[in-house]
Formats: C-alpha cells, sequence, structure tokens
C-alpha cells in the first residue's frame, strides 16, 4: 500500500526482465522463465480456474498445431470475434508463433462490419466467441472467399452444428496435437523464422470519422514498446492484475495481454461487463488500468452509498476525506507532510478511506492508471485523497498505447505528463498539434498509403490530432481533438472537453457532447447514468415507465439542471452552457452513436440529432 506522502518508492525501476525481439520469442521465453508459475486467471462456474505459464503453453501449442494443419501459412492473418477471455488470449498467441497477423473484432460489431474487417484484413480463419457471433459470421462467409475455417470457443447451443467450415477449439486443439506428433519442430522453426519487422497485429480504428482502418505493429514495435511501459508504470511478477477491457482495443492489447506477458503479472479475467465492480473486489489488483468511464462510475457508487449511510458514517466520511484532500494538495505542491497529519491520515484510513477502497476494490492497488479518454483533475485528486495514486497515461492505437505518462514522483492533475522515455513528442508551433515519433509508431494503415502518408510525415513524426500545450516542466496537456475545437460566432475559442470532463464528474451524467460551434452560445446533448438516475427517481418519487419517460421527467430535468449549473460556475460566462437536451434512449456499444469503447460520436450524434439541437437555439 501506498504512502500518500511518499509516492517515489512506485517508481519503475526499467530493468529488461525477458529477452525475446518478437512477441512469439517472448512469450515462449517466458514459458521457459516461469513454467509452473500461475499466469491467467478466470472464472468458471463461479469458481477461480488458475492457467500456468506451462498450461498456457500446451493449448497455445496445439492451437498453433491446428491451424498449421488448416494449411494457416506465416503471415496469414486470423481474426478474433470475442469478449475478453483467456481463449482470446490462447488464440492471438497461437497466431503469432505461427508467424501469423492477428486481428481483434469487437464483439458489439454488427455482420456488415465483421465482413469488412475480415475483407480487409484478408483473414484466413476467423475465432469466434459462440453461437451469437459465429451468426455473424455465417451471415457473411459466402462474401469472404479467402475464409478456410471458423473456430467457435464455446459450443454450448450448438451441439447438433454440422458444418465442414466450422470447427470447435477443443477439435481444433485434437487436431494440432496429432500435427504435431507427425510435425515435431515445426512450431519452433515458425516462432524462430518470425522477423522482428513483420507486422504482427492490426488494430482498426473505431471509425469515427469514416470506415475503420488497420494499424498494423510490427513485433519489434511491439517489444520495444512493452519493455518502455516497464519504465512508465511498471510491474513485477508479485502483482495482480485485471483484463476486462476489450482485447481488439491498444489499450488492453498492450496494457493488459503484452505487459502482463512480459512482467510475469498475473492476469485475472473479469466474467463479464456488468461483473466488473463485483469481480475487482475479489481479485483486488495490486496495479489497475481503466478508461475514465469506469473510475467515474466506482466514484458515483460510492457517492450513491453515502448517501444512503447513516449520519455518523457521513460525518466520518467527511472528515477523513478532508484530510486526505490536505494531504494530496500538499503533495501536488511538492511540500512535506508533517508527522501529525501523517497520524490523522492513518486514523482517516483507519475511520472511513480504507472502507471506501474495499467498497471499490483498490485497498492492495500500489497505483492507479487512466487513460484512452481525458479525465476530470478533480477525480485524480479524489482517488489521491483516498491514499491511491493515479497515473495518467495518453497515447492511441498509432502509437502502441501510452506515449505520455505522469510519473508518481510528480503528480498533476489534469496532466497527461511528460513524454515517455521511448519516444519523443513536441508541439507544433503553428498548429499547437501533438506529434510524435519513436519505434513504437505504427508502421502504417493496412491498404491505405495515402492515409499513412498524410499521417506520419517523412521525417518520421506522427501527427495525432490531438491539441496541446507544453509547460516548463515538459508536462503535456490536451486540450482538444483538432477538428472538435468550437469557435463560437462571436469569435471565441471553446474546448469542449473540458465542459464534458466536468460535467461527467457527476454521478448522474455518463456522458456530455457540447454543441457551438458558429453558435451565439453552447448547448450540450447529456447521455445520463440510467442506474444512478433511477436510484434518484425511486427515492424521491419520481414516476417513470421507462428510460425516455425517466429522462423527461421535470424532476429529472431539474436534477441535469443542477449540474450543469455546477459546472457553469467553474467557467467564463461565454463558456457557459445555455441549454441542454437528454438523450432519451438507452445507448450500448451496438448503438451507432457510441464507440466500441463507449465513447459518444460527436460528429454523429450533431448529425442524428439535429432537429433537437436546432430547438436549442430557437
Amino acid at each position: 500500500m501506498s504512502n500518500l506522502w511518499d509516492l517515489a518508492h512506485i517508481q519503475p525501476a526499467g530493468t529488461d526482465v525477458l529477452a525475446g525481439d518478437t512477441l512469439a520469442a517472448m512469450f515462449w521465453n517466458g514459458v521457459a522463465q516461469r513454467g509452473p508459475k500461475v499466469w491467467l486467471r478466470q472464472k468458471e462456474l463461479g469458481i477461480w480456474k488458475s492457467w500456468t505459464w506451462n498450461q498456457t503453453a500446451d493449448a497455445v501449442r496445439e492451437i498453433a498445431g491446428g491451424l498449421m494443419a488448416l494449411g494457416f501459412a506465416p503471415g496469414d492473418c486470423a481474426s478474433v470475434l470475442s469478449s475478453t477471455n483467456i481463449e482470446w488470449v490462447l488464440a492471438d498467441l497461437a497466431v503469432l508463433s505461427c508467424g501469423g497477423v492477428s486481428n481483434g473484432i469487437y464483439p458489439t460489431d454488427a455482420a456488415s462490419q465483421v465482413h469488412y474487417l475480415c475483407e480487409d484484413s484478408r483473414t484466413t480463419v476467423l475465432f469466434v466467441e459462440d453461437d451469437e457471433q459465429l451468426d455473424k459470421a455465417l451471415e457473411v462467409r459466402s462474401g469472404l472467399p479467402l475464409l478456410r475455417k471458423i473456430v467457435v470457443f464455446d459450443m454450448e447451443g450448438l451441439r447438433g452444428l454440422s458444418d465442414p467450415g466450422v470447427i470447435s477449439l477443443a477439435a481444433l486443439r485434437e487436431l494440432g496435437r496429432g500435427w504435431n506428433a507427425q510435425h515435431a519442430g515445426e512450431l519452433e522453426r515458425r516462432v524462430q523464422g518470425c522477423r522482428p519487422e513483420d507486422v504482427a497485429i492490426l488494430v482498426y480504428t473505431s471509425g469515427t470519422t469514416g470506415k475503420p482502418k488497420g494499424a498494423m505493429h510490427t513485433h519489434a514495435a511491439l517489444a520495444y514498446t512493452v519493455r518502455g511501459y516497464n519504465t512508465l508504470i511498471s510491474r513485477t511478477e508479485d502483482d495482480e492484475a485485471m483484463c476486462f477491457l476489450p482485447l481488439c482495443h491498444i489499450a488492453e492489447r498492450m496494457g493488459g495481454e503484452y505487459f502482463s506477458l512480459y512482467t510475469g503479472s498475473r492476469l485475472n479475467f473479469v466474467e463479464n461487463p456488468d461483473t466488473v465492480p463485483e469481480n475487482v473486489r475479489e481479485i483486488a489488483p495490486t496495479v489497475f488500468t481503466a478508461v475514465p468511464r469506469v473510475w467515474e462510475k466506482f466514484y458515483s457508487g460510492v457517492m450513491i452509498a453515502l448517501k444512503e449511510s447513516t449520519k455518523l458514517q457521513q460525518a466520518a466520511y467527511a472528515w477523513s476525506i478532508g484530510v486526505g484532500t490536505r494531504i494530496a494538495e500538499q503533495v501536488l505542491a511538492g511540500q512535506p507532510v508533517g508527522a501529525g497529519q501523517k497520524l490523522q491520515f492513518q486514523l482517516a484510513r483507519w475511520l472511513a478511506l480504507d472502507n471506501v477502497r474495499k467498497l471499490i476494490g483498490i485497498h492492495r492497488a500500489r497505483f492507479l492508471v487512466t487513460g484512452a479518454a481525458p479525465i476530470s483533475p478533480d477525480l485524480v485528486k479524489w482517488y489521491l485523497a483516498l491514499g491511491v495514486p493515479m497515473l495518467e497515461v495518453w497515447g492511441m492505437t498509432e502509437t502502441c498505447g501510452a506515449a505520455t505518462g505522469v510519473p508518481a514522483s510528480r503528480i498533476k492533475p489534469g496532466s497527461i505528463g511528460p513524454a515517455a522515455s521511448y519516444n519523443e513528442v513536441r508541439v507544433d508551433p503553428d498548429t499547437g498539434e501533438i506529434q510524435v515519433r519513436g519505434p513504437n509508431v505504427f508502421k502504417g494503415y493496412l491498404n491505405l498509403p495515402e492515409k499513412t502518408a498524410e499521417t506520419i510525415s517523412p521525417d518520421g513524426w506522427l501527427h495525432t490530432g490531438d491539441v496541446g500545450v507544453i509547460d516548463a516542466d515538459g508536462y503535456l496537456r490536451i486540450t482538444d481533438r483538432m477538428k472538435d475545437i468550437i469557435i463560437t460566432a462571436g469569435g471565441k475559442n471553446i474546448t469542449p472537453s473540458e465542459l464534458e470532463n466536468e460535467l461527467k464528474f457527476s454521478p448522474y451524467v455518463t456522458d456530455a457532447v457540447v454543441i457551438g460551434d458558429a453558435r451565439p452560445y453552447l448547448t450540450v446533448i447529456i447521455m445520463i447514468d440510467q442506474e444512478n438516475v433511477e436510484k434518484y427517481a425511486q427515492d424521491h418519487d419520481v414516476p417513470f415507465s421507462n428510460y425516455a419517460s425517466l429522462t423527461r421527467a421535470p424532476e429529472v430535468q431539474a436534477l441535469i439542471q443542477a449540474e450543469v449549473d455546477r459546472v457553469n460556475t467553474r467557467f467564463a460566462r461565454v463558456e457557459q452552457i445555455k441549454k441542454f437536451f437528454l438523450l432519451d434512449t438507452q445507448l450500448s456499444a451496438e448503438d451507432e452513436e457510441l464507440t466500441p469503447t463507449m465513447k459518444l460520436k460527436r460528429k454523429l450524434v450533431q448529425q442524428k440529432y439535429a432537429a433537437q439541437i436546432e430547438a436549442m437555439y430557437r
């Protein structure tokens, strides 16, 4: 457990812990080095099942043998259409060990998207999770002439299936055992034949501005970057980590699977996205990486629980978080913490803060990591006041994940930190765009040389599209996306993300899109937090029959107006929000308005709700 006043001890060591210049070599070196140790854990039928490195290797060897038996050649592409689970990792490592290219597809993607991604990547083998995902694959199979076989992880509900183009994972492993027995040493030759410059994985962008683009990452870039991560957010074999974000997203692929592969930290898979809060408390990770939406949800849960607690408990929390906040402010200002304050903090932990941490499941965490989207500085301070430092990292698919990171020794809420040691970062003096250069930068977009040339300059600088500023200490702060900056009718430049982050700090707001480009004033489209707003309505006897009626209830409108008013007090009059509109439909990752990482697509939302936006300006 970290001491709030002494964060230097969680600084990374930066030592090289595993050899290998390709991911395939790195994995098999890890097996040789850590064989009987537990690496992966997953809950099955209510019981946590552990996988040692040796058990993982056996499964990967059999799957790889099955792939080779199907004619899977070096350079071929295999895609995985599944939620995050151990089978995803096994398939991924088997494909890489065969010298193939591994691609992930979001399980929320529609059949048409599955077709596009398989066609664009020239997928020859498609792994699917279950009958639901198989249905999508079968629907588009006739339009994929290169697709040789579909492999199903979970055959429940498919017992009677008889299709020569479909095989279960268990049957593929059995096929692989036989093939490996007849072709001894072939897998080792494939692993040794992988070259650092070969493309290892494709990561498709979420496609907020058009069709998804397949970012190509080489073995060299992945191995280089994963070593760099250990100088930024270090882990050891003693650490417990969680795997729950989509593995087809760069954040979990690098920060979860590959970083744990490199460091040997145990990787625990949640049951499903809905059980994350429960699983966090069970696992009690020592290092925990998540997106702002998760951190906001945890905070909201604590605030709601606090409202239901006794007056004595509320008073204990108020005093304790006050102590933590005052010490956090001193730590952030670089001021020493006195002995009396340390004793006060120990008492605050005993009274309330330890219980809050246990309620969330972060009571063993050395530090927390947030990334993939901007986060409210107040939320970073709140976690620090609990005694757990939150380190913000910034990066993108094209930088192979984190390119900057806040060091624990000097946290600056609102900043994404200085450049990571393994790449260069600069701010263009003319446009204010943040640009990145280094071996971690992707090779380019698959089948899109023109887009690649637009994105990477001849001298290697990646155009990120993010606008930012850099302070005297080299810390960067993102002010917005270049295409998202609002210029009002009065000529005022507005950064919508700052307003949106403040709104999302509310337990009643899940997401927000600020409108106002070429308009006389700012408005906002808000997606409410269904669980918390429903509870508010029930506690205050607000009648509603469904989600739409909930958003239209006058009491709920007043509740959100109060949250907007709270945010407005922090901004100048010209930057304040005058009107808002609540989305009256429940959105999930299947809906076109949301990215697979559950962020509202600004451009699409503005188009789809144009009539409601215009109504706010009448």
